[in-house]
């Protein structure tokens, strides 16, 4: 699922230890949401019938795409669920109470072919990043952190959570496949 070069050792979400200790760059937690199967199938059909009118707002014009694709989350019921368990995430993790956090979340709809350019989310208050993964078919790319020494590769599955600082550098590897990938890409800070 993981795995790290330069001497490192493979990391699979069995060993990966879920501290709330964010201050260095190689800190990666991973979750994984439950029935997820089932409510990604709901976004997936949910998101593939929108339309351009649908989304709110698009940045990050990259490599012939927006990298980010805004819209408001009641278009899409059961966006809700991976919201809410992605918050519960965040504040076990920052060992604060849910209510103290506020979230922020985008789509980043990567075709055959694309990737996501090497960036942070250290912007304004973020405590904390991730991204949720809804469709990953094989080999349509990986998530790459990049720290001073080493690069780290997180091989996506779907109804993963990755939750990393936002000043960590992180990019997304070409989508080879045939298909489309999606995943959502968030941040928390102070409410």
């Amino acid at each position: 699922m993981m795995t790290k070069n330069e001497n490192a050792t493979l990391i699979t979400a069995e060993n990966m230890q879920m501290t709330s200790n964010l201050t260095h760059n190689s800190s990666i937690h991973i979750g994984f949401l439950s029935e997820a199967e089932a409510i990604n199938r709901q976004i997936l059909d949910s998101y593939v019938s929108l339309h351009d009118h649908d989304m709110l707002r698009r940045s990050h014009f990259f490599g012939g795409r927006f990298e980010n694709l805004y819209l408001d989350h009641e278009r899409i019921p059961a966006l809700g669920l991976v919201l809410t368990q992605a918050t519960t995430f965040a504040a076990s993790l920052l060992g604060m109470p849910e209510q103290a956090l506020k979230r922020g979340f985008w789509f980043n709809d990567m075709g055959p072919g694309q990737s996501t350019s090497k960036h942070d989310h250290d912007e304004y208050d973020e405590l904390l990043s991730g991204v949720y993964y809804i469709h990953v078919p094989e080999n349509s790319g990986s998530l790459i952190i990049h720290d001073r020494h080493c690069q780290t590769t997180v091989n996506p599955k779907s109804g993963m959570f990755v939750f990393f600082a936002p000043a960590v550098l992180h990019s997304v590897s070409s989508n080879q496949s045939n298909e489309r990938r999606l995943s959502i890409g968030m941040n928390f800070g102070p409410a």
